[in-house]
Formats: C-alpha cells, structure tokens, sequence
C-alpha cells in the first residue's frame, strides 16, 4: 500500500519507518523548512561563532522497552547521547534534538515546506490537497499533526477523531533564547520550578554542543510555565525577552550582562493534553492519526503513538 502522512515529526516518522519496514511505499509531508517540528534546533551566528539552542523539546526520557531500545540505537551511532544533568534516563540528539527527527527523515521521501489544507476521498483513494494542487492518489493517509491541526484534516471524513482531536488542546510555551560571550558565573546547568519561569538550561552545556571551552557562545534556554504563557499570549517576541530576561536575573541572582543573542519563540501548541489514547485507525476508511496528543506531551509520547499506529495497521493487514 501507499501511504500518505501528513507531519514528518517523531510519531510520522516513527510510523512511517515500520510501515516501510513491512513493505509497504510512504511519501510523507511536512509544513517545516527541515525535520524538527517541536525538537527543532535554532542556529544563529554571532561574532563568536554559531549559537545553538533546542528551543523546542529539552531532551528525551527512555522509560519503555521499546523506546528504550530506538534511544539505545540512537546512542550507539552518535545520534543521541546520555545527559545525566535532566536526570538519569535523560537523552539529547546530537548535535542538537533535531538529530533524532532527521536521522528518521533521511530514510524517507519527506517533502517539506508542504503546507496541506485538507483531505479528498474519491471512493478508492485519498489525495491530499496543497496550495493550488492535489498530491496522490495515496491507499490510506496518516494525520500526525498538533491536534489543533489534526481537527480540521480529519472532521470531513472521520467524526469520531476529529471529536478526539478538538477535545485535546495544547498548553503554549514562550521560549527565550539566549547566549553570552562569556560563561554566567551560575553554579548549575539546569533549573525546573514554578512561577513565571519553568525550566532553564546551559544548552551549550549538553553533550556535543561547543562551548565557551571551544570559543563558542555560552547559550541558555529559558522557557516560560504554560501559565505566564498564556497571559503573554499574543505579546510580541520582543515585549517578551525582556520579560523573560527579567524573570531569568531574578533566578540567577545577578544582572545579567549584555547578551550576543536575545530572542523569543512562541510555541501556540507546546505540550498537549493526553487523549486518553495511543493511536487512532479507521480501517474501512484507511484514515489514521497519531501524536503525543493521544498519549504523553513527551518525545516517548510521540514516538510510542506513531509505533501503536504502525502495529494497528499492519496487525489488521496481516489479519
């Protein structure tokens, strides 16, 4: 069968790569300039060089067989490595989180830049229908967008889980990334806590990252509760650095000098709300979704839902 899928995150990839695995042909499509989407990596050139920050996803916890054994795999080829500063089972892409997308992405036919608006049935196939044309015909199409994007996509064809989607709405995160030419004289690399802020890091402290030690920018990422969040919603990005900024001297207990970089990223769909679910599948329809918007707001949360879709389909194929 040729399959459709429509997001080339964790959980479409995820899906597509034992779809393929079984036989099976996959053309996936993505809106993003590059693989990423929520585990992107942001480069920005400095004086000193480029300044990287995982502006998105901080790292990923191994907690299941199965996706202990992909981080596992990950690790042993360089794409991933152990970062004990989250915890004891925390784990990074390398060089930066958008690592573990694109090692799946090389594997497929993934077009990005590929917005798609909608979903046409013709009574044997599916095609996906673009700004101005229509790509297909696809046996069956998978959804693996944000929920808030999935809803839409599904509603014409599968009440059931568009209803699922609506029902699943994401926390925001406004994302502060920062970088200094010299180290912060902080004592600690990461910092989780209420308030206005809810998590901080020296990202160029994260295993193969450069470094001030490599004469490259000391980078942190700052990210702001759901709560903050949402208040500042509709904010600039720039009425919200200084903000954050703010917030992250109180924190460190010092003024902060004069950054190289100082910019903020809004994530309207950052951490979803568990559907109560793994994966969804019509058979009759050939229709199916998967996310961490039907598990956990993780990447095990993605990756778990695009391998529970995958595994429904094929178990129903094979049956």
């Amino acid at each position: 069968m040729h399959f459709g899928i429509i997001g080339a995150g964790l959980a479409g990839l995820t899906c597509a790569d034992r779809l393929v695995g079984a036989g099976h042909v996959v053309s996936a499509f993505d809106k993003g300039r590059g693989p990423g989407g929520r585990m992107s990596t942001r480069r920005i050139d400095t004086p000193l060089g480029q300044a990287r920050f995982d502006h998105g996803a901080q790292f990923c916890a191994a907690t299941t067989p199965g996706f202990a054994r992909q981080v596992a795999e990950w690790a042993e080829r360089g794409v991933a490595a152990h970062w004990p500063d989250a915890g004891p089972d925390a784990y990074v892409g390398v060089p930066g989180m958008n690592a573990l997308v694109a090692d799946l992405a090389q594997r497929h036919d993934v077009t990005f830049e590929c917005l798609v608006k909608g979903l046409v049935h013709d009574g044997r196939h599916w095609w996906l229908v673009l700004e101005g044309e229509r790509r297909g015909p696809f046996d069956a199409v998978v959804v693996a967008t944000p929920a808030e994007q999935a809803a839409p996509l599904l509603s014409l064809h599968a009440f059931p889980m568009a209803r699922a989607a609506a029902g699943s709405a994401s926390q925001a995160c406004w994302t502060a990334m920062m970088a200094w030419a010299e180290p912060l004289p902080l004592d600690w690399t990461v910092w989780r806590g209420d308030g206005p802020l809810a998590w901080v890091a020296r990202n160029s402290a994260k295993p193969g990252r450069p470094g001030p030690a490599q004469g490259a920018p000391d980078c942190w990422v700052i990210q702001a509760s759901a709560d903050w969040s949402r208040q500042h919603l509709e904010q600039t990005p720039e009425e919200v650095i200084g903000q954050i900024a703010a917030a992250f001297a109180d924190l460190a207990g010092m003024a902060l000098p004069e950054p190289l970089v100082a910019r903020a990223h809004r994530w309207r769909f950052a951490r979803p709300v568990g559907a109560g679910s793994t994966a969804l599948w019509d058979d009759m329809l050939r229709l199916g979704a998967c996310g961490d918007w039907l598990t956990e707001p993780t990447v095990q949360g993605a990756w778990l839902s695009g391998d529970a879709l995958a595994g429904r389909i094929l178990a129903r194929k094979a049956a």
